[in-house]
């Protein structure tokens, strides 16, 4: 069989204040473009489907959208689990069409162990979990570690392998040998524990994972990242976004990039080159941008300057920083007061003044710091 391997859309995500669900659709268009072009039997999502375990009215409606246009109106069996994001009640949302129509969605550890079987593949389905959750259903207080876990947790699965099938592992974790590449990660590890040895998996064919945002995290044969299919930091602004063409017989993995659009923009000049006329031309007002100022004088209200040519800028650095020495950066901060650094980073980030009642909020928060200590 031949299926489509994602993860991490984190619906509902808001960067930077920026709201990023029609984003979020115009991904998923493309998303759904692929697997009917390429014809695929069944489509995967490891994990995270929203950003929050509360997720906005809207964000829910959206991936309601979305599942059922994927499910109801495409005929694609969905085979998906609930991620360290994901709320299980919320993805639980339109329970009465799941198994009904071919959706698979597992939330609960207890009902990792039962495979999917869609085509030649059966399929395990492993939501992001903690280490007591595991402990109670083997009944084990004795495991003390992840991979002693995740040993049990594979040594039961093969107990259900049907000889005669290909075996897909459908998780959410951190494994061993891939690093973080992503602000928007999440640091938490499987149980906040250490990584999952990979060599444990070795059992499956291949191993669908969803949490690290890049889809060359992990760099294995049959054992992937898919990655997040849109960037969701400034820190993704280089990072190449797709999904994984995944066929069971013969076995073959292939990547298949999704077009950024609006994009993350990086760019980096001086005020007056980044303003002149011939860079306006080129600024695309829906894209993210990421702005490196080469000027070593202050410019007063720079954020909201820029912002009246770039209406959307996730980051503003300056070059002259790495040329200061420390201590003097330090002496100059040590020579002001919490609220006076407080307001002069809040105006610099957002190109805004803290407002009256914020001052009120800030201080209070401020008088009870300090009491505490």
């Amino acid at each position: 069989m031949r299926f489509l391997h994602t993860a991490d859309w984190h619906i509902g995500k808001r960067l930077n204040g920026f709201d990023l669900l029609a984003d979020q659709m115009a991904m998923f268009k493309q998303i759904e473009t692929v697997a009917k072009r390429d014809k695929v039997d069944a489509i995967v999502i490891a994990g995270d489907l929203f950003d929050r375990s509360v997720p906005s009215e809207a964000a829910v409606q959206e991936l309601r959208k979305m599942l059922s246009q994927l499910n109801l109106a495409d005929h694609f069996p969905l085979i998906a689990i609930s991620g360290n994001h994901d709320s299980a009640p919320r993805l639980g949302m339109a329970s009465e069409w799941y198994l009904a129509n071919g959706f698979h969605l597992v939330t609960e550890f207890k009902d990792a162990f039962q495979p999917v079987t869609v085509g030649d593949t059966q399929f395990f389905l492993l939501p992001f979990f903690g280490l007591q959750t595991a402990r109670n259903y083997f009944q084990d207080e004795h495991l003390t570690d992840i991979n002693q876990i995740m040993a049990k947790v594979v040594a039961t699965m093969q107990g259900q392998f049907d000889a005669d099938k290909h075996h897909v592992l459908v998780a959410h974790f951190f494994a061993a040998g891939s690093h973080r590449t992503a602000d928007s990660e999440t640091l938490a590890e499987v149980g906040g524990l250490s990584a999952v040895d990979t060599s444990i998996l070795a059992p499956f064919d291949y191993v669908a994972l969803g949490h690290l945002h890049n889809y060359r995290a992990l760099l294995e044969d049959r054992i992937k990242y898919s990655g997040s299919p849109l960037k969701l930091s400034a820190s993704e602004a280089e990072t190449e976004k797709g999904v994984w063409i995944v066929d069971t017989e013969p076995f073959n993995v292939q990547w298949h990039p999704l077009h950024q659009s609006p994009e993350m923009v990086k760019k980096t000049g001086s005020f007056a080159e980044l303003t002149a006329p011939q860079a306006v031309e080129q600024i695309d007002p829906a894209d993210y941008y990421l702005l490196t100022l080469t000027d070593q004088g202050d410019i007063p209200d720079v954020m909201a300057k820029l912002r009246e040519y770039y209406p959307k800028i996730l980051s503003l650095s300056w070059t002259r920083e790495s040329h200061r020495p420390v201590t003097q950066k330090l002496k100059k901060l040590n020579q002001l007061d919490p609220m006076t650094l407080l307001g002069d980073f809040y105006q610099q980030t957002t190109g805004h003044k803290l407002t009256a009642q914020q001052q009120t909020w800030a201080q209070t928060a401020l008088n009870k710091v300090e009491e505490e200590d």
